[in-house]
């Protein structure tokens, strides 16, 4: 379990496994293959890499490292990236409500420097942006649009944040503080912030992970009551309200990134289960005890339909054959969902997990991503898949990311752009 990150892995409803660390996925719509037919080697597809920021969970390594380091450092993930044939590096710049480029919106974030809103000396986001290009790496940047910090403390922000001028915006919630998504003028703030880097820089794509309502906590209550009470009138009830409440912020995110700039990517790294079989006949045959639709209002099946988000990347960190949530069912369960809607599918890989001696023993087997991804390949819809995290890609504990190349990876690939 990652005390800071995106992912949450919930396995039963009596196990609740709180959120992990971080995002992504990844890029274009993969190409279109005729049913059944698997791709080749080399085509267009998907091989992405998350980058997390927030407390310094992959880089910098520390906060505090002096520009030239923490520039070597970054180098050395793309350097890797290159070298294991992916093509993509999802890199979080703006983890708390905070930002990597120098944003005319919000602090520089203290994951840089160790306080928030100090200059670092150079710009991060525009240099990964260069280097990441010369290297034939897309460069997709990851925001969290709602986590304003990981503690309940206002006053230890920066006195210039946007959250301590108005802080009738955020709400505390399990031990977290939060922007409220009931309210238009946070919806608009968030999006504004986070399409500043779009017009600033020539990234690939933008891209969310999983939290919007935070994961629930148990005993505690997300205090939007307010909020409810003056916009939630049309809605049968709260729930409703809060899903429109996200629907508005992936709609309205999706047609200003096309009005800034039409050729980049919109996409989301959901938790991997939107809802149960037992829950919803169109839901997976799964058990998981947090559902996106239930308990975070995450409509993520409705965004694809709808297409309003350019690719999918939803977290599959299960083994094959884990009886919660089998990413033997889901994988099927998502092809199935993309089919027809041009939405790219990407799988988001728990490469973290692999030799995790917490883990199952699945995890303990240095081939089990590798049948994940032989797996995946059985389903034309599947364009590729993005692994957790930068840190554990470079150390590959047990060998599980070397044996994806060897199996998968054995020439570069186009990026399905």
């Amino acid at each position: 379990m990652r005390q800071f990150g995106r992912r949450s892995f919930v396995l039963s409803a009596a196990a609740t496994v709180a959120a992990l660390m971080t995002a992504g996925d990844a890029v274009a719509a993969p190409r279109r293959h005729a049913p059944g037919r698997r791709r080749r080697a080399g085509e267009g597809e998907l091989r992405g890499v998350w980058i997390s920021t927030v407390a310094n969970v992959d880089w910098p390594s520390a906060p505090g490292l002096t520009a030239a380091a923490q520039q070597a450092e970054l180098l050395d993930h793309l350097d890797r990236a290159v070298e294991l044939r992916l093509n993509a590096v999802i890199l979080q710049v703006r983890p708390t409500a905070d930002a990597l480029w120098p944003s005319p919106y919000e602090p520089w974030a203290q994951y840089l420097t160790g306080v928030q809103g100090k200059d670092p000396g150079w710009d991060p986001l525009g240099t990964a942006v260069r280097e990441a290009h010369a290297r034939g790496l897309e460069l997709h940047a990851w925001f969290n649009p709602y986590r304003v910090a990981n503690h309940t403390d206002p006053s230890r922000l920066v006195a210039t944040h946007p959250a301590r001028i108005h802080p009738e915006w955020v709400l505390p919630y399990g031990g977290k503080l939060y922007y409220n998504p009931g309210l238009p003028e946070v919806r608009e703030f968030v999006q504004d912030a986070m399409l500043d880097a779009v017009t600033r820089y020539d990234i690939d794509a933008v891209h969310w992970d999983d939290y919007f309502y935070p994961y629930p906590v148990a005993g505690q209550v997300f205090a939007d009551d307010d909020a409810y009470a003056r916009y939630g009138a049309d809605f049968p009830d709260r729930a409703a309200w809060r899903r429109d409440n996200t629907d508005r912020l992936v709609r309205e995110t999706a047609e200003r990134i096309k009005e800034i700039k039409p050729g980049v990517r919109f996409g989301i790294s959901p938790f991997g289960v939107w809802r149960n079989a037992a829950t919803d006949p169109l839901g997976s045959d799964t058990r998981a005890g947090v559902q996106t639709y239930d308990d975070l209002y995450a409509d993520t099946r409705k965004w694809v339909k709808e297409g309003w988000i350019d690719y999918i990347c939803p977290q599959l960190y299960w083994n094959i054959g884990l009886a919660a949530a089998d990413y033997a069912k889901l994988v099927p369960w998502w092809a199935e969902t993309v089919r027809g809607t041009g939405v790219g599918l990407y799988l988001g890989e728990a490469l973290y997990k692999a030799g995790d001696p917490a883990q199952p023993a699945a995890w303990q087997d240095p081939a089990e991503l590798s049948r994940h991804l032989g797996l995946a390949a059985g389903h034309p819809e599947v364009g590729g898949h993005v692994f957790f995290s930068a840190k554990h890609v470079k150390a590959d504990r047990i060998g599980a990311m070397a044996r994806v190349v060897a199996d998968h990876y054995q020439v570069r690939a186009r990026t399905p752009r």
